[in-house]
């Protein structure tokens, strides 16, 4: 019997390791089609292919199964017919679209690259189906629902090339987002999310993404369904362990079930539950598991930043200085938590002020190893901004990654843990890291560093606050870092639709309702768009409860930073000023408005003649004119509050018009011929019909709040004489990134100020690589590329020119 069982097992284990080569060679064979065919042999190829296989499945009688394999291939002969000529005209004009031609990268090269994918998929399926379709070993249900799946997929695919060509035949020349009045862009999004997505979320999975990313993409997938029924039965997810997350069996077997459940929670759950989620990785044993496997440092200790103000001297003349102010929007002054990390112990990191700055982490206090010998300070330091949506994560989520950086770099590191929206909104998480950042300049010695050179970095929405942080030091005229390294990062936080926005229809880490909620989280509107979770947890009592001492505490705190900004501004500037007024709605919420009174008294400078005209929501154009005529001494935070206007739709341009950009124009011409005028709903060819969601209307904000136009909200919006003031910067951008454009328009701002910029795009790897940098060789190539970044940083200039260029 033992060995009965013995050779049972082994022959199950030997099936199943069978079953995954297969899967990985599968998966080759897709990739080989990709590379060696074009979009036109492909299509091509595939039509054949179909009308073969439909053929014979129509000739194999009445039966169920033959009727719907002849119908799958039709579908798929139709689709590939309709979808080639509007991925061919992307494909025509994508290349004005890049920001140099060694960087063949935006949101219509993406696009068209991930419809390539699923063709070729297809391709690879049907080429084995007509090879194996008499084999008695045909598995004709898995492959009937896999074509299916793929099928649908592609229908969804070619609405979005649609929508890309309209796009395209709306925007202006360069530019990459959706233009015209906030009406029409609220029409395009209305429409856009009323399309299917839970077949991407099934057996397509990250199907564009590198094979080896696809395992852990259905694990994550697997466990954010779980997730979702534990937080249906307690909403504030703390009942919920890592054990929990993957015992839905149910989810793991049945990729159409996972598929729709996944769909329903990307469109229905509040930000509430993707906070929760993703602060599932600082579980103690899911945090202990990715330290393990990262680099031992001897220094990695949480430092709590005292709230009080200090000096900092100025650039332009040392003898004079500035006053730094503790963090005051929404919650008043408090203490800003800062993460050391130091693969060497070096001088100052054990002093005693510093160690009387240490905080307590429970068990794991302190991971500092006394030794007998200290290393000298380093010449430089990296100050580093995690992502996380503005609303989850803290440095000990990055702590991995970062631990690496610090054994690679030599040099210690500082991760923020800034306050996260929606309890503490804009610019709360901006003040706080402005505020670390001032600190880690003036006290660098007690960090282990001289501070010689000295690097921003950050990812996601640590990236966007790393040019704000910068942006916000030059208009305080403080020691501006000496480079900024951003991983995909957001610098646009309108809800304007992109070429490569298109792609959260189908990401899984970054869905188009999810982002939506993290921005209108970090704008300070989310409460009040999503109550139902928090009025079902706190009951008519405990709404009331709440809501009186959130007016309470605002009305306190907006007088508090409104009288703050006044004088500590006053105390800057010589020269006679006036105080920015903004006008409220009859009909705006009291919390609402102090929230934003405070959140613009936080930022407004009253530097120049500001008016009620100055309060209208400025264009991008309007900004450059502004700069341009201004001069030199002009503070850049002078316009900060002058991009804040009523919450109701207007005409809004927000990018730039190139002069050089007349082959794009002439090209867009020959393009459409519909009215650029027309409505959305027009945007699809007559006979085609996209699938719709089952799963009813998504909540999420058709509207972008007024505030998210701040340029130190979303930086891609600053004036030309703001962007001048950036240090050298440094993006490394996915090329399958819903935020790809973000980062491909921004280089191009600052390439045309003539601004020191690179942008490298990795291909094939989702948002969020670093922090899967153990994974695969994909993601550590792609984390090794952002370490040498700041490496070239940090590199004094006379070694920098001796040295080999970057590759």
């Amino acid at each position: 019997m033992e060995s009965s069982e013995e050779t049972s097992k082994n022959g199950k284990e030997g099936s199943k390791s069978h079953n995954r080569r297969r899967w990985r060679k599968d998966k080759g064979k897709a990739s080989r089609i990709l590379q060696s065919m074009d979009l036109r042999t492909m299509t091509q190829s595939l039509v054949t292919l179909a009308e073969d296989n439909m053929t014979f499945f129509s000739s194999q009688g009445p039966g169920e199964t033959a009727r719907r394999l002849s119908n799958v291939f039709a579908g798929v002969r139709e689709q590939a017919l309709g979808l080639e000529p509007a991925l061919g005209s992307l494909l025509s004009v994508a290349h004005l679209f890049d920001l140099d031609p060694e960087t063949p990268a935006n949101g219509y090269r993406s696009l068209v690259h991930t419809a390539r994918c699923c063709l070729a998929h297809l391709l690879h399926k049907s080429r084995y189906v007509a090879s194996n379709r008499r084999s008695i070993f045909f598995r004709t249900s898995h492959n009937l629902a896999e074509l299916e799946a793929y099928l649908a997929a592609l229908t969804q695919l070619r609405a979005l090339a649609y929508y890309a060509q309209r796009l395209l035949a709306t925007n202006q020349p360069g530019g990459l987002f959706f233009e015209g009045d906030e009406g029409l862009t609220a029409d395009f999004l209305r429409e856009y999310v009323t399309l299917h997505k839970g077949c991407f979320y099934g057996r397509c999975l990250g199907f564009q993404f590198t094979p080896s990313i696809r395992p852990f993409l259905q694990t994550i997938s697997i466990g954010l369904v779980s997730f979702g029924e534990h937080y249906k039965r307690n909403e504030s997810g703390l009942g919920v362990t890592a054990s929990s997350l993957f015992t839905s069996g149910r989810f793991a077997i049945d990729p159409e079930l996972r598929g729709a459940e996944f769909e329903r929670i990307t469109q229905n759950l509040d930000v509430h539950f993707w906070k929760a989620f993703w602060n599932i990785t600082e579980i103690e044993v899911l945090s202990s598991l990715a330290n393990m496997a990262s680099a031992t440092v001897r220094v990695s200790r949480l430092i709590s930043l005292p709230p009080e103000a200090f000096e900092m001297p100025l650039t332009s003349d040392s003898k004079l200085t500035v006053t730094i102010s503790p963090p005051l929007a929404h919650t008043g002054p408090g203490p800003v938590l800062i993460r050391l990390i130091s693969y060497d112990l070096r001088e100052g990191q054990d002093s005693e002020e510093l160690n009387s700055m240490v905080k307590s982490e429970g068990p794991r206090i302190l991971e500092l190893r006394p030794r007998p010998q200290q290393t000298s300070r380093s010449r430089s330091l990296v100050v580093h901004f995690h992502g996380g949506g503005f609303v989850a994560q803290t440095s000990k989520s990055h702590e991995p990654y970062l631990k690496s950086w610090a054994q690679e770099l030599g040099a210690p590191i500082i991760s923020i843990d800034y306050s996260l929206a929606p309890e503490a909104p804009f610019p709360r998480a901006l003040e706080e890291c402005f505020f670390a950042y001032c600190w880690a300049v003036k006290h660098c010695a007690l960090l282990g560093s001289t501070g010689e050179r000295i690097c921003l970095a950050g990812d996601s929405a640590g990236g966007n606050l790393c040019f704000t942080v910068a942006l916000r030091a030059a208009a305080y005229g403080v020691r501006v870092p000496d480079g900024i390294m951003a991983a995909y990062p957001a610098t646009m936080l309108q809800s304007a639709a992109s070429p490569s926005r298109l792609l959260s229809l189908m990401d899984p880490l970054l869905p188009l309702s999810v982002l939506s909620k993290c921005v209108s989280a970090y704008a300070g509107a989310e409460t009040e768009e999503h109550p139902n979770s928090d009025e079902k947890a706190l009951g008519m009592m405990g709404l009331v409860r709440r809501d009186t001492s959130l007016l309470l505490r605002d009305l306190r705190l907006g007088a508090s930073s409104w009288l703050n900004s006044f004088l500590e501004f006053s105390g800057q500037k010589s020269q006679k000023t006036s105080a920015p007024t903004v006008e409220k709605e009859e009909n705006e919420a009291p919390r609402e408005s102090m929230r934003r009174s405070v959140s613009e008294a936080a930022l407004a400078q009253p530097e120049g003649p500001v008016g009620t005209d100055s309060l209208k929501i400025l264009t991008l154009k309007d900004l450059n004119l502004k700069s341009s005529s201004e001069t030199s001494e002009t503070p850049e935070m002078s316009l900060s509050v002058e991009t804040l206007g009523p919450s109701t739709p207007s005409d809004v341009n927000f990018f730039l018009r190139p002069e050089d950009a007349r082959e794009e124009a002439e090209a867009k011409e020959g393009l459409s011929a519909k009215d650029g005028s027309s409505r959305v709903s027009n945007a699809f060819p007559e006979g085609f019909h996209p699938r719709r969601t089952s799963q009813g209307a998504t909540q999420m904000p058709l509207y972008s709040s007024p505030i998210v136009k701040n340029p130190f909200m979303s930086p891609l919006l600053a004036p030309d004489n703001m962007l001048k003031t950036l240090p050298p910067v440094h993006i490394v951008a996915c090329a399958l990134d819903p935020m790809l454009d973000d980062s491909v328009m921004f280089a191009r701002r600052l390439r045309a100020l003539g601004q020191p910029v690179t942008l490298r795009v990795v291909e094939d790897l989702p948002h969020g690589f670093l922090s899967l940098a153990s994974l695969c060789r994909e993601t550590r190539q792609a984390a090794e590329l952002c370490v040498e970044r700041i490496r070239l940083i940090l590199t004094p200039p006379a070694a920098a020119a001796a040295a080999p260029p970057p590759l």
